[in-house]
């Protein structure tokens, strides 16, 4: 990043942990910990992809971006604003350029109310526009998002897709700054996932920045400049789809579940999470994986990291060869 440009998101150190009570109300708490010093930049214009099985914590981090959670430990900025640790009452008077697409888009919608009016009040609501002005420019981006015969229906007359757009378009009228978006494709036959994520990503405001939570590998590989693969609640790869390949053992299992098996079964709690599935920490090297956390480091790669022993363990004998050559 140059010193003249500003990150739209920096998360530092994030932790989340939840207590979750007991079966009975003698039986002992549980601490869960959902995000574990997680550390991201959204950068003017870029889409982030936060990617990984349910339960690695993608969801839980993308809310706790816009202040839908609070973090246990960390700090968050967005465009230098201190966000954490503010109240909702603070956050307001900021909180417009930032919003949320949620997963669930048919409970997202007033059931009575139809597309246009859910977009134009919106806009009358939240940028304080005239009935006639919000009208017309709901119409608009409807139209933008496909549905101009659409804009009488109600959510429950809609398709899934429709419902999605209309969600897309109450966000994307405000002009923001930021949109992170929580699986914004789930349910969805895999034609129409393509055609939603189009909507999104290409109708932007220029300079803005997304962070998109998805399960879809696909759409990581072609929307993303960045993927970040989480796994209880880390990040255990950076990189640029575009570029490079992934090289943890966990994410070329995600991304090509046609030539490895995902794991369904416990992760370790000690060492690395993957450990007891990793093709790689087998004979001598398993104990170092049972032991020891992997450090997020980067590659020769500029902007891949990674989070496994046997990765630059590879990579450094890799380099030595061709030295020695």
């Amino acid at each position: 990043m140059s010193a003249q440009t500003q990150a739209i998101v920096q998360v530092d150190e994030i932790e989340k942990t939840f207590t979750l009570p007991g079966t009975f109300p003698w039986s002992p708490k549980t601490q869960v910990h959902a995000v574990r010093g997680v550390s991201l930049r959204v950068e003017p214009g870029e889409v982030v992809a936060l990617v990984g099985q349910s339960g690695s914590g993608k969801t839980t981090l993308s809310r706790i971006i816009l202040g839908l959670e609070e973090p246990t430990a960390g700090a968050i900025h967005l465009d230098g604003l201190r966000w954490d640790g503010l109240s909702e009452r603070q956050r307001h008077p900021h909180r417009l350029p930032y919003q949320y697409i949620p997963q669930d888009a048919m409970s997202a919608l007033d059931p009575q109310q139809n597309a246009l009016e859910a977009v134009s009040e919106t806009l009358r609501v939240l940028r304080n526009m005239d009935r006639d002005s919000a009208v017309d420019e709901a119409r608009a981006m409807l139209s933008r998002l496909g549905l101009e015969n659409r804009v009488d229906a109600l959510p429950r007359e809609m398709s899934g897709g429709e419902q999605r757009r209309v969600t897309l378009a109450r966000v994307l009228a405000l002009q923001p700054r930021l949109v992170v978006a929580d699986e914004p494709t789930s349910g969805l036959e895999p034609d129409r996932r393509e055609s939603v994520l189009e909507d999104l990503v290409g109708n932007l405001p220029e300079e803005a920045g997304c962070v998109l939570v998805t399960h879809d590998m696909g759409a990581a590989r072609r929307w993303a400049h960045r993927v970040l693969v989480m796994l209880d609640g880390r990040v255990i790869e950076e990189l640029d789809l575009r570029k490079n390949d992934p090289v943890h053992p966990y994410s070329r299992m995600l991304f090509d579940p046609w030539a490895y098996s995902v794991p369904r079964g416990e992760l370790s709690s000690s060492g690395c999470p993957f450990s007891p599935d990793c093709p790689m920490g087998t004979g001598e090297k398993a104990a170092i994986c049972k032991e020891s956390l992997p450090d997020l480091r980067e590659l020769s790669t500029v902007g891949h990291r990674v989070a496994c022993h046997h990765t630059f363990e590879s990579e450094s004998d890799s380099l030595l060869q061709k030295g020695e050559a």
